[in-house]
C-alpha cells in the first residue's frame, strides 16, 4: 500500500528529499506527475491524458502530503519506505485507502521511471 502522511505532522522536511519518486510535497504546493520521473504525459485510459509537467493541485495544503499514484513505498529502491525511517515524529504511514501488492508497485515504480 502507498504510504500517506497524518495530520500529526511537524512540517520539517526531513521525508522530501528521501522520496526516489519524488511523491512528497509541501503543504499547499502543487505537484507533477513528471516530476522526479521519466514520464511526459499520463493516459488515465478514458480519454484523459495530462501532460507530466502539468500542475496538479496540493493534496493538503496544511502540511507535507503523498501523492499515492506516485508511492512505491520505495519498493526496487529501498528495503523500507525512506520517509517513514526518517521521520521524528512517526508520521508517515501505510495508507489503507491504497492498498498495493509488491507485484503492484513494482510495477509502478517500472512506469514512473519508464523501465522496459
Amino acid at each position: 500500500m502507498a504510504i500517506m502522511i497524518t495530520d500529526e505532522c511537524i512540517n520539517c522536511g526531513a521525508c522530501e528529499p528521501e522520496c526516489p519518486n519524488t511523491a512528497i510535497y509541501e503543504g499547499g504546493v502543487e505537484w507533477t506527475w513528471g516530476g522526479g520521473t521519466e514520464l511526459t504525459e499520463v493516459d488515465f485510459g478514458d480519454g484523459t491524458v495530462v501532460g507530466g509537467r502539468d500542475p496538479q493541485g496540493p493534496v493538503s495544503n496544511e502540511f507535507y502530503y503523498i501523492v499515492a499514484d506516485k508511492c512505491t513505498e520505495c519498493m526496487g529502491f529501498h528495503e523500507e519506505p525512506q520517509c517513514a525511517a526518517v521521520c521524528p515524529v512517526d508520521c508517515c504511514v501505510p495508507d489503507p485507502e491504497h492498498e498495493e501488492d509488491e507485484e503492484t508497485l513494482l510495477a509502478k515504480k517500472a512506469w514512473l521511471h519508464a523501465e522496459a
